[in-house]
């Protein structure tokens, strides 16, 4: 319970169902001043957590609070410094969901004698009776669909997991939220990464890799055209994403983006924006939920990001759990460190993270 109404309605509707609920809420944000401010109310801050104790108590379910900041801080926010420092942009909220949510609570609950974990994600999850595995799908709330950043969890981890809002849009979570009475009804979303409270990535990035650098200075290096040619100045690989305009401080004369990020030379090339566009992409890490595995190339959708329209492609298999994603039509800032996720229509096929 991240003190969230989706999360506080899914409770509810399994309490509503005859679900013996017990509210969990994880403490995961580190013990540093910056990030643990009273004033921050985003997901798992001190405010969150007393919200979703208001909320177990509306409910009439035990509510507890567990300390999950160690794994946290290794699987999430490292992770997270050492793709920047590595020149990618990563996703931290998947990782959450693989290792913390439906990782490491998960695990407590099992111990605990728990049958499932159930959040407020808006996703479906099913059996297939016919093929012997469970299956991941889109919410029916297409807008707020959720199963891109779930893409990957296992068969042994869906098959204890329960998603009560897969069917709901948010204007009849917010409704079901006011008719129990819920303080959290009209509580605003929030946007942020939750150990980023004020969405200042150059903030907390420029300490975090100093530090792994012993407190030197992050290096700078050149800023270079698509012909090879010096045009300015970058302030360090770890704050450039693919496709970004802002903030490189170059006067020219045609808009220029950041086409490629090299760590190894400490390099930052940009160019037009059709300089962006690509066909193709490899992605490694692959997980596969409505099959075993991808022994020939294989037609489905892709989205190469959360808010980005899935695309028609095909899908080919390589070696050491890599995959080519070909595209019918260019693609826009293909940006190593985020996920290639491929579909079926509702169906999640399976997944992977983008080397280049």
């Amino acid at each position: 319970m991240s003190g969230g109404v989706d999360s506080s309605v899914a409770a509810t509707l399994l309490k509503n169902n005859g679900y013996d609920v017990v509210g969990i809420t994880m403490q995961i944000w580190p013990t540093d001043n910056y990030l643990n401010n009273e004033h921050f109310g985003g997901c798992c801050s001190l405010l969150a957590i007393e919200d979703a104790k208001r909320v177990a108590y509306r409910l009439e379910i035990p509510h507890y609070v567990l300390n999950f900041r160690r794994v946290f801080r290794k699987k999430v926010i490292d992770n997270f410094i050492q793709e920047y420092k590595k020149g990618r942009t990563p996703n931290p909220c998947i990782r959450c969901n693989q290792f913390i949510k439906f990782g490491a609570l998960l695990y407590k609950a099992r111990e605990l004698n728990a049958n499932f974990v159930a959040t407020g994600h808006y996703a479906r999850i099913e059996y297939d009776a016919k093929i012997k595995r469970w299956l991941l799908k889109k919410g029916r709330d297409i807008s707020k669909d959720q199963s891109y950043v779930l893409y990957p969890l296992s068969q042994e981890q869906l098959k204890h997991i329960l998603l009560p809002l897969g069917n709901l849009s948010k204007i009849e979570v917010r409704e079901i939220a006011r008719k129990k009475g819920l303080l959290v009804a009209d509580k605003k979303e929030s946007q942020e990464i939750c150990f980023i409270p004020d969405n200042n990535y150059h903030r907390f990035l420029k300490p975090q890799i100093s530090g792994l650098c012993g407190n030197k200075e992050i290096n700078r290096g050149p800023i270079i055209s698509l012909n090879g040619e010096i045009i300015g100045e970058h302030k360090g690989v770890a704050f450039y994403t693919i496709g970004q305009r802002r903030g490189l401080g170059i006067s020219f004369r045609e808009p220029l983006y950041v086409v490629s990020v090299n760590p190894k030379n400490n390099t930052i090339v940009v160019g037009p924006d059709k300089a962006l566009y690509k066909n193709q992409l490899i992605a490694g890490n692959v997980n596969y939920i409505s099959i075993k595995k991808l022994s020939q190339p294989l037609n489905a959708e892709v989205k190469i990001r959360y808010k980005h329209e899935a695309i028609f492609a095909t899908i080919l298999p390589l070696d050491n759990g890599k995959v080519k994603v070909k595209f019918k039509q260019a693609q826009r800032a293909i940006t190593p460190g985020q996920s290639a996720v491929f579909y079926d229509g509702d169906v999640v096929i399976g997944g992977g993270i983008i080397i280049n």
